[in-house]
């Protein structure tokens, strides 16, 4: 089968097409014909051997993709050949035309929802699910500020929030991502390149602040974030791009929490909450991915290069 291999860290010209050998499962395994596979920017940094995270060279990338399932083991109950599913994590990469995974990784795709989008859901999704409400305890009624909010998981993140009854403020650099972000289901938009653009959230909220920060470029907006924050408000540290100094007096001042946020650390028990939810979401049409741009499997390193571009609106994926 095709699929994209890394041999050795570096920039996208890395990511080379290569014959491998097709995956066969084991027991509880389930192997998965892909009809889309996600991008996302960790899986730059993997790439790129950002913090000795490197995985073992060679190695295919990717966590996320949708298909069919293609083959199951001996053991496996939750799916059965010719299921359409989605994927979220598993055990030889999605940059592929077949993907191998644990049954516990591969979860129903309803007929309502593309390829395309379920390729979309894990990361994005499953991230600002466990943000927003198993680290941030974002409740019906508080309020929310998605810094960011056409990427990804800005966009998983405002409806999200809007399905559950948050009162959502997102931000985006350009019209158009502003209007993608209100079409999205957010109350109220704002330019997050204005200066004074915090000070109109303050607006919005009656002086009070947001209760909840859903934060995806911290070393930009981290020390600004505490004046937009109400008292005990909790920001949820999703991206970062590099250091920055902070007055921690501003968090002692508003008992204030800063979360980090990995998917990587949710538990078995928090995951099966986290899918069953996003499940149900695209069965009801609470949650519908919004997909930019979807490129030949071979184009891997313009897909790198695209989604970490400043500005890029929803979700990349690519088509083996």
């Amino acid at each position: 089968m095709k699929a994209i291999r890394v041999s050795e860290y570096g920039g996208p010209a890395v990511l080379k097409v290569d014959e491998v050998p097709a995956p066969k499962p084991g027991p509880t395994q389930v192997v998965v014909r892909n009809h889309a596979a996600g991008v996302n920017p960790v899986d730059t940094y993997l790439r790129s051997n950002t913090d000795n995270r490197g995985p073992k060279l060679p190695y295919t990338p990717g966590s996320d993709s949708a298909g069919v399932v293609e083959a199951i083991g001996s053991d496996v109950t939750r799916v059965k050949s010719g299921d359409r599913v989605y994927v979220g994590g598993t055990l030889s990469g999605s940059y592929a035309e077949l993907s191998l995974c644990e049954q516990t990784q591969v979860h129903t795709l309803p007929a309502n929802a593309s390829f395309a989008q379920g390729a979309a859901m894990n990361v994005p999704y499953a991230t600002a699910y466990h943000a927003l409400f198993h680290r941030a305890h974002g409740e019906a009624g508080e309020s929310v500020l998605v810094h960011g909010a056409s990427g990804g998981v800005g966009i998983a993140a405002v409806q999200l929030a809007r399905a559950r009854g948050l009162t959502v403020i997102g931000t985006a650099g350009t019209d158009k991502g502003r209007r993608m972000v209100a079409e999205q289901g957010a109350h109220h938009v704002l330019d997050h390149t204005a200066p004074a653009y915090l000070d109109e959230l303050l607006k919005l909220t009656g002086g009070q602040g947001v209760d909840v920060i859903l934060e995806m470029l911290a070393n930009v907006n981290l020390q600004k974030d505490f004046g937009a924050l109400a008292m005990r408000g909790r920001i949820a540290v999703i991206g970062n791009r590099g250091t920055v100094e902070i007055n921690p007096r501003l968090a002692m001042n508003k008992n204030a929490a800063i979360l980090g946020v990995a998917l990587f650390h949710a538990s078995p028990a928090q995951l099966v909450g986290i899918h069953t939810a996003l499940v149900e979401g695209l069965r009801n049409g609470s949650l519908h991915p919004v997909i930019h741009q979807e490129l030949p499997l071979a184009q891997a390193p313009r897909a790198h290069e695209a989604v970490m571009q400043n500005g890029h609106h929803g979700k990349i994926v690519l088509v083996p």
